[in-house]
């Protein structure tokens, strides 16, 4: 079995990296901060990614930025640096398709082959295996890649070239942010209305208007838990890629545009370590109610 790295052990890392070792899979990890690298029990812990290229047939990526893939491939002690001739980099991050495209040429160049594979389902997803995965690549490298989707996934679609999978991601984005914004906005009115919010997630949950947000982040918000599957910060990360590639394209994205700065207002006040379900929060501040504070 080919051994395997993986680059970053963050809140999606971290279970991305462990359900890897529960496969079987030889895994060398890397982040950096060393110690929640060293916290990922089974797996052989790199130096730095020049080091863990070194050591892998094949390099996994999930950090959080674009400035962070380009400086974990392209630094000093990148992965470029240590890359063996034949290796295949999947990028898990959810960063610009341009950076993505330059990225992936320049591994080409030097000897191996890219896949952009960004991911979908909160740190619950990453710990359980049961991710969204978006694949842009050649079908030969995306078959390549498959028995790690599948140990970390559940849904694994091949959408096109590199660079597809994070323009489908974008969509995801979209889709989230519009959502969690129909979930506030009715968690809010059930509020004022007085209604049992428990029994009213329970009606509506099953039915036309569930959702993957409700059912997950509406009991949380309830419960005015704002522990993150995902950050407001990284989510505004995601958001600012939706809006330029949207800006480009010249589509209108009303929604995600109102989903942003009411997402960019809480992170003014400090907020941007909250889940992305605390977004109920710029909405209460405009209303002085406040969902869920008397139950």
């Amino acid at each position: 079995m080919s051994t395997v790295g993986f680059v970053g052990i963050g809140i999606m890392g971290s279970g991305m990296s462990r359900n890897l070792v529960a496969a079987g899979f030889d895994v060398v990890v890397w982040n950096r901060t060393q110690t929640k690298a060293q916290e990922v029990d089974g797996a052989t812990v790199a130096e730095t990614p020049r080091a863990l290229a070194e050591q892998c047939d094949d390099v996994l990526i999930c950090v959080s930025d674009s400035p962070d893939v380009e400086a974990v491939v392209r630094g000093e002690d990148g992965i470029l640096a240590g890359m063996q001739q034949g290796a295949l980099i999947v990028d898990h991050s959810t960063i610009s398709p341009t950076v993505t495209r330059e990225l992936a040429a320049e591994v080409s160049e030097a000897g191996g082959a890219w896949v952009d594979a960004p991911v979908s389902g909160g740190s619950e997803g990453a710990a359980n295996g049961t991710l969204s995965i978006m694949v842009g690549g050649a079908e030969t490298d995306v078959s390549r890649a498959m028995p790690y989707f599948e140990a970390m996934g559940k849904t694994i679609t091949h959408v096109g070239d590199v660079g597809s999978g994070q323009l489908v991601k974008i969509v995801n984005q979209m889709l989230v942010v519009v959502n969690q914004l129909a979930v506030s906005e009715a968690l809010l009115f059930s509020e004022a209305a007085g209604l049992d919010l428990e029994a009213t997630l329970q009606a509506v949950t099953g039915g036309a208007a569930g959702s993957w947000m409700l059912a997950n982040r509406g009991p949380q918000m309830v419960r005015r838990d704002w522990r993150p599957g995902f950050t407001i910060d990284l989510q505004l990360k995601d958001l600012r890629l939706v809006l330029d590639a949207a800006d480009e394209l010249g589509v209108p994205t009303l929604g995600t545009s109102i989903a942003f700065h009411l997402y960019r207002t809480l992170q003014q006040q400090g907020l941007g370590s909250e889940g992305n379900h605390a977004m109920v929060k710029a909405l209460e501040q405009m209303t002085g109610i406040e969902v869920g504070r008397d139950r």
